[in-house]
């Protein structure tokens, strides 16, 4: 709901944008109907239509407005100069409709709206449709149907498809580096805690949540890019391409990771289990990997299942400027184009993942720890 109401409350009129400043009205009248922007927000059974000019200036008697194409089941709204309101049907075919108001008063506002069958048929219903609908015939129940892109026509459910695969290639590696080394720095500083180790870890990993992602791409092309030459800067043609984003993402992702598993090692060493295990005389290796790191995994999953949707939907700033051409690029396009219809799968793609990602979290907590039981 609360996507919904964003998203047709203030995205604007996305046919001005698709179809520019010239279009014909019938044009626009014709792109709305197919999106379902003409129809009432929640309820109702007047349409927006294109067919007649609003008009509103200077009281008068009589006014007649020209129609500027054909279209049928037409009403009009007419406000009077004492703020009452009357209804009039327009009939089919005419050219032209001229109002008259009642005697002794003039009309200051007209507005004409087309009217439809069902009251229910509304911008929200159809955005319920495209999350879930049921039919009478084969598949019987469809689910994220979004139909197509508003500037290409094309399936967004092939636009998913075809950015998925890079955003998973380009996002895979970096959450992996961001867990791998932020779990390997933390134990580290865990086991030198208070040393100057720890803290040259720590400085370090304020540094990395402390420098903006996109001073990070900027100075990293530069340097890297254009001065070094080590790396590509643009484009999806190979391994090579990934590199550059690859490290940078790995680099401003790991300091936060890093600050977080310290903490969560350095409360869990406070355990008694762990000072029986050192006073037992257990190796270093079994302490930390085998203990500390083990009985830390719930929080370690907490962590990664919060990050998992961003692997599917991609990063945004990265992927739009490398080029690549994965969900982030795909997003970013569409909210210059003001393609609602992507945006909306999108965001619901994300929120779906992130459901999905906490609830497979909350069943590997009863996997990791034999305490916690699925029931």
């Amino acid at each position: 709901m609360l996507t919904f109401l964003l998203f047709n409350l203030s995205a604007g009129d996305p046919a001005a944008a698709v179809l520019g400043k010239n279009a014909l009205p019938e044009e626009i009248e014709n792109f709305r109907r197919s999106i379902g922007g003409d129809l009432p927000l929640f309820y109702g059974k007047f349409c927006r239509t294109e067919a007649f000019e609003k008009w509103k200036n200077t009281p008068q008697t009589a006014v007649t407005l020209p129609k500027k194409f054909d279209c049928r089941s037409l009403e009009a709204k007419i406000t009077l100069d004492d703020r009452t309101v009357y209804f009039q049907k327009i009939p089919d075919g005419s050219k032209s409709v001229e109002f008259s108001a009642p005697q002794g008063k003039k009309i200051a506002e007209i507005e004409v709206f087309r009217v439809q069958d069902s009251p229910w048929n509304s911008q929200l219903k159809r955005a319920l449709d495209e999350i879930i609908s049921f039919k009478s015939t084969f598949p019987y129940i469809t689910i994220f149907n979004f139909g197509s892109t508003l500037l290409s026509r094309e399936p967004i459910s092939e636009v998913l498809l075809r950015g998925m695969g890079p955003s998973l290639s380009l996002m895979l590696p970096i959450f992996a580096g961001e867990i791998i080394f932020g779990i390997i720095f933390a134990l580290t500083a865990t086991a030198f805690a208070g040393t100057l180790t720890d803290r040259i870890i720590t400085l370090l990993s304020i540094a990395s949540m402390s420098v903006s992602y996109l001073a990070a791409i900027i100075f990293g092309q530069w340097i890297l890019g254009y001065q070094l030459e080590l790396f590509p800067v643009w484009g999806f043609d190979g391994v090579a391409n990934y590199g550059l984003p690859v490290l940078i993402g790995i680099l401003c992702g790991t300091g936060s990771n890093i600050r977080f598993f310290r903490t969560v090692f350095l409360d869990e060493l406070r355990r008694e289990y762990l000072r029986t295990a050192a006073a037992k005389g257990c190796s270093t290796a079994a302490f930390y990997g085998k203990h500390l790191l083990r009985n830390s995994l719930i929080q370690i999953i907490t962590r990664i299942s919060a990050g998992l949707p961003f692997l599917f939907t991609g990063s945004l700033l990265l992927e739009s400027f490398f080029g690549i051409p994965g969900l982030g690029f795909a997003g970013i396009e569409a909210l210059n184009t003001s393609d609602i219809q992507l945006l909306k799968a999108l965001v619901l793609l994300s929120a779906l993942l992130f459901v999905i990602m906490n609830l497979l979290a909350d069943i590997a907590y009863a996997w990791v720890d034999p305490r916690i039981k699925l029931e």
